[in-house]
């Protein structure tokens, strides 16, 4: 049951990750294409976004270890 357990984990952290980045990189070109002059602007603030947005999964990683090895 603990394989179960990590392997939704780990998949539903990458598979919400997938979507929230995805989600993040289109509203930034929709904003590049609005307004190219801000480019350097939302592109940073993408970088940043995604960056907190990747640490779902790791989260995920992590938890699944501490319930694979707490058993």
């Amino acid at each position: 049951m603990e394989f179960l357990a990590a392997a939704i984990a780990v998949g539903l952290g990458a598979f919400g990750a997938g979507i929230g980045n995805g989600m993040i990189v289109s509203k930034t070109v929709e904003g590049i294409s609005r307004q190219p002059e801000l480019r350097g602007t939302l592109q940073t603030t993408m970088f940043i976004g995604v960056g907190i947005v990747e640490v779902v999964p790791l989260i995920g990683v992590v938890l699944a270890f501490l319930m694979f090895f707490s058993s």
